[in-house]
């Protein structure tokens, strides 16, 4: 930011970090990291049960015995990485206590989401010095054994999100599965997280039964629950008095409609104090989670339409200069119409109108339009389509593509157009 001050006839240009003023605003956070999904908290209420069932089958560990491998399922935000992370750090603390040797090792495997990658980060936690390409497998997996083995430890292996790692084939799951049989002094012992309970019909017999010795199902959260759990986020993230009468009710009330999703509750909680701080409020108040609704909404369908493919891209931007058109409500033909002039200028192939009603009927069911079938009499029946997302930040990251930034150009040219006659150019 520049500033510029006149002194006796003289005019000076005050360069001013954009930082400074943000730095001396007083903040309603004591802790915002406390409503990350990344926090592991000292309590978890709600979950005594699963703590339990967990720290029975892992207990092995601290008698130099080998645990049962374990799956864990539900859906999101029901705490089970919390959860399991929570148990993970007692264990190790514990087995310090006691001088036993246990290791527990998390990995996201939406990241690392290869039988390589996964081979290659275990080998360098225990100090292997190994590239994340070009060596063949087999050579990181004797890496990764001799490593583990070089002490008397038990290693338990996190595979968080381990359905996205098995849809790449689940070679990596049979090695670490069997790898107990080829180790002399250490015990591995693995623990899958997932949200798909089907993801196991893609597994080989052999590995399935192995590693599916015990399994444990989070239930979803209810509003009850959720309260609890923001009330006790809140304590740590926020100074006394900020969050006023019927926030925390409205997150945990709007969170439980989602299938009971602790990480919505806590995102709308985050959210909702990050609006109440850039309008300079010291409380936050229901406007404020209702402002904080709208605004995660409008992220999630911008993510959505950032990762559609190009041909829905073009097909949706061609929605959009429909409504802003004036035509609300628009039929599979005319979406078709502009689609077609649209690929033209930007040299994409056009797909048949049988593949776009296809299209339409993915973007309807990810809620960027709503669709009906409508009667026409005797001229048959038609799709009445209308778009459903706020124009102006889809239509940007539809431009963000770079393949389709002359969309742009062609924008320009039909508000300088009385007509929709240049859709058919």
């Amino acid at each position: 930011m520049v500033k510029f001050l006149k002194y006796g006839g003289v005019v000076t240009m005050i360069f001013m970090n954009v930082f400074n003023k943000l730095l001396t605003t007083t903040s309603i956070f004591k802790s915002r990291d406390v409503l990350r999904h990344t926090y592991t908290p000292n309590q978890l209420p709600h979950r005594d049960e699963q703590i339990e069932a967990l720290a029975s089958i892992l207990v092995p560990a601290l008698k130099g015995e080998t645990p049962s491998n374990i799956l864990v399922y539900g859906k999101t935000g029901t705490g089970k990485t919390a959860t399991i992370k929570f148990v993970g750090k007692q264990l190790e603390e514990v087995s310090i206590k006691m001088d036993v040797k246990c290791h527990v090792h998390y990995l996201n495997c939406e990241v690392i989401d290869t039988q390589y990658r996964v081979l290659a980060n275990i080998a360098k936690v225990f100090g292997r010095n190994v590239p994340m390409t070009g060596w063949p497998t087999d050579q990181v997996y004797e890496e990764v054994k001799r490593a583990i083995d070089e002490e008397d430890r038990t290693v338990i292996i996190v595979l968080d999100e381990i359905d996205k790692l098995v849809k790449k084939g689940d070679e990596v799951l049979y090695n670490l599965s069997r790898i107990n049989s080829e180790l002399k002094r250490s015990r591995v012992s693995i623990i899958g997280i997932s949200n798909d309970l089907k993801f196991r019909n893609f597994l080989d017999p052999r590995v399935n039964s192995s590693l599916s010795e015990e399994e444990i199902v989070f239930p979803p959260y209810n509003a009850e629950q959720l309260r609890d759990i923001l009330q006790q986020r809140a304590d740590l993230a926020f100074y006394d008095g900020v969050v006023g009468e019927g926030v925390i009710d409205l997150c945990a009330a709007l969170a439980a409609q989602e299938h009971g999703d602790a990480r919505k509750a806590l995102d709308l909680l985050r959210v909702s104090a990050e609006i109440a701080e850039k309008e300079n409020g010291t409380k936050i108040t229901v406007e404020h989670v209702k402002k904080a609704v709208k605004k995660i909404e409008a992220d999630h369908v911008i993510e959505v339409v950032r990762t559609l493919p190009t041909q829905s891209k073009v097909l949706l931007f061609g929605m959009i200069l429909l409504t802003e058109s004036g035509i609300n409500k628009f039929t599979t033909g005319e979406a078709y119409s502009i689609y077609k002039s649209l690929c033209r200028r930007v040299g994409l192939d056009i797909l048949t109108q049988r593949r776009i009603s296809d299209l339409i009927s993915e973007l309807d069911m990810l809620g960027i339009i709503n669709s009906i079938v409508i009667s026409k009499g005797r001229y048959g029946r038609t799709r009445e389509i209308k778009l459903d997302v706020p124009i102006n930040p889809v239509k940007n990251t539809i431009l963000e593509d770079y393949r389709l930034e002359s969309l742009s150009e062609f924008e320009r040219q039909i508000r300088s157009s009385s007509t929709l006659n240049i859709f058919d150019s």
